[in-house]
């Protein structure tokens, strides 16, 4: 693994001119198989059982979604149910409280991606970034970001944006993005708010064309999802993904 290298102020990018918002938003939102193919279709209940996880893997097939996202103990089932489809499986880690240790987050990553989860959506370590250690934040990451990459997986990051200030957002963005996140994501939907499009256009701001953007968290209508694309989301995390791609005519 590489050696840390803390983010300074000056490191801090702001590169709004090199992603088109609208005219990714313009696209996906142009047919209900478009709007689906940017939607991770999500169940990460407690309570989940294996047919839920079986019927989320057999709708992401039916509407062609951007990948089933399950918890760690349903990657066994939705790889077997997906295999051969071409959607790939999506799971949490360090989920919902962004409070593993680096040795946890990177066993969570080796084992998920050894039974085929293809998209890992890791929760940043919240209180180490508020408390200002910004380099233990950078570590997290970069430690995980390496094991997923080896394996040929994408790391999505979780910021949870409704317990930041505007300056921990910038910061945790940037940090994200520095230390190999292929995503930066606003949202456990476990905790006191979800996306907003103005967190969405923040982290768009500070990523400009160096990453994806995953909106989630009360993303449950077709008027939602066209906001968070249009603030700059490259990615729509939901539960309601059916509901979202039947407003636009899907059956």
């Amino acid at each position: 693994m590489s050696a840390i290298h803390p983010i300074r102020e000056s490191d801090l990018e702001f590169d709004n001119g090199s992603f088109d918002a609208a005219a990714f938003a313009s696209q996906a939102l142009g047919s209900w198989q478009g709007v689906a193919a940017v939607i991770d279709h999500t169940l990460l209940k407690p309570d989940a059982t294996r047919d839920q996880v079986e019927n989320l893997c057999d709708e992401a097939i039916r509407y062609r979604f951007a990948c089933a996202m399950v918890n760690p103990v349903w990657v066994p089932t939705a790889v077997s149910v997906l295999s051969g489809a071409g959607i790939p499986v999506g799971v949490v880690i360090g989920f919902p409280l962004g409070a593993s240790l680096v040795s946890t987050l990177r066993q969570e990553a080796e084992a998920l991606t050894c039974l085929g989860a293809r998209e890992l959506d890791m929760v940043l370590p919240i209180g180490l970034l508020k408390s200002g250690n910004h380099q233990a934040v950078q570590h997290a990451i970069q430690a995980t970001a390496a094991v997923a990459h080896h394996h040929g997986a994408l790391l999505k990051v979780i910021l949870e944006t409704c317990l930041l200030n505007v300056a921990e957002k910038l910061r945790a963005s940037e940090i994200a993005i520095q230390a190999g996140a292929d995503f930066i994501k606003t949202s456990t939907g476990f905790s006191s708010g979800g996306a907003t499009a103005a967190d969405v256009a923040l982290m768009r701001g500070v990523a400009g064309g160096r990453c994806g953007v995953k909106a989630s968290g009360g993303i449950r209508t077709l008027a939602d999802v066209k906001a968070m694309l249009e603030a700059g989301a490259t990615r729509i995390g939901a539960s309601a993904s059916v509901a979202i791609v039947r407003e636009m005519g899907a059956e």
